[in-house]
Formats: structure tokens, C-alpha cells, sequence
């Protein structure tokens, strides 16, 4: 994974670690990180990322409906 560095004026109110977490966020919601790599940006182990997700409402499993029944054998 190519890196870079970025340098963002944040509110007062958000701090650094805040910000970090919201981005990893977003970036694994819209595809572009994957869960260990928005993990690491977030400085949080997969599980308790998994976690943050669940208290942002981002699905941590994004299935089709079509898949969804494949899986649970429906």
C-alpha cells in the first residue's frame, strides 16, 4: 500500500486520534481500505475496529441480498 502524508486544519473540538478514526471509517465504507488497513490508520486491533463500526452503523460485511441468501443457504 503506497502512502502518503496529509495535513488537515481540524474544528477545535476534534482531535487528531478523532479524526483518524472518522477517515478510517469512511474510507472502509466506501471500499477504498480495507478492514485491517483502516484498522492500522485508526490505531485499533481488527476486532475493536469492528466494533467502531458497529457504533458508526457500517456494516462490517457487505453482502448483495442475493448474496446474503446464498450464504445462510436461503
Amino acid at each position: 500500500m503506497n502512502t502518503c502524508d496529509l495535513r488537515v486544519e481540524l474544528p477545535e473540538a476534534m482531535t487528531a486520534d478523532e479524526a483518524k478514526v472518522l477517515l478510517a471509517v469512511k474510507l472502509f465504507e466506501v471500499g477504498k481500505a480495507s478492514l485491517g488497513q483502516a484498522a492500522k490508520l485508526a490505531g485499533f486491533s481488527k476486532r475493536a475496529f469492528m466494533e467502531v463500526l458497529g457504533r458508526q452503523g457500517v456494516p462490517v460485511f457487505n453482502y448483495s441480498a442475493e448474496e446474503l441468501r446464498e450464504e445462510i443457504g436461503g
